[in-house]
């Protein structure tokens, strides 16, 4: 399946390289609402949230009122995730939070999943040179991938794997990384990070991996139009 991309920045949709350099932003989101319509799942990042900067919440709730969205960016607490549900999210992204000194945070992760349940909690696992990393991809962990999913997979109903190596290059992905990550866990599996083409996509698919799409539909590299969601 493929899932649209809406990445958040100062009230307009953005696609950065890398997660740092920006590479094109739309002041007037409808045109996407309107494109996305279709999809039975889109993918919403308040990349202010994320860093802290702000957030785009008046946005995110209007959008999450139009499109079945699962959200993320800056959700670091129980708090956090029920505010974003209740803008009517279907369910959290949570990244850097579910990891704390280096390692990963199984009491957050157990605290969130009590409070809002696992069924509405996507763990978000981005990998960089083979680890884990966090804080907008800066910081690296000594946590591989597999071993992070294994750890948190009693407490989220999917996992979302940003090949970050790939991210926004439009060169594609890393289908080992990620069938990797798919042999680890029983839970469903969202790829992301340079997916550019339907043969990927169809290739995901066939796997049981969802394929969440940024940079090539926004160019234009990837046509909607006769795709299915």
């Amino acid at each position: 399946m493929l899932i649209p991309s809406i990445d958040l920045q100062d009230g307009r949709i953005v696609q950065l390289v890398q997660g740092e350099r920006l590479a094109l932003e739309a002041a007037d989101p409808e045109v996407w609402i309107a494109r996305f319509s279709r999809f039975p799942r889109v993918q919403l990042i308040d990349l202010d949230a994320a860093r802290g900067r702000g957030d785009n919440s008046a946005l995110v709730a209007s959008i999450c009122g139009r499109l079945p969205c699962r959200v993320g960016g800056g959700i670091r607490s129980v708090d956090r995730a029920r505010a974003v549900l209740d803008q009517g999210a279907h369910a959290v992204i949570v990244s850097s939070a579910l990891f704390r000194d280096h390692a990963i945070d199984v009491e957050f992760a157990r605290s969130l999943a009590d409070a809002v349940g696992a069924e509405r909690v996507i763990a978000a696992v981005d990998s960089r040179g083979g680890r884990v990393v966090i804080h907008g991809w800066k910081t690296p962990l000594q946590v591989t991938p597999v071993q992070a999913v294994q750890a948190l997979e009693p407490y989220c109903a999917e996992f979302l794997y940003t090949h970050v190596d790939t991210e926004g290059l439009m060169g594609g992905t890393d289908m080992d990384a990620i069938a990797a990550v798919k042999r680890a866990t029983g839970r469903r599996v969202t790829a992301a990070g340079g997916i550019t083409t339907r043969e990927e996509i169809e290739r995901l698919d066939a796997d049981g991996i969802d394929a969440v799409v940024g940079m090539a539909i926004y160019t234009g590299r990837l046509p909607l139009d006769g795709l299915a969601p």
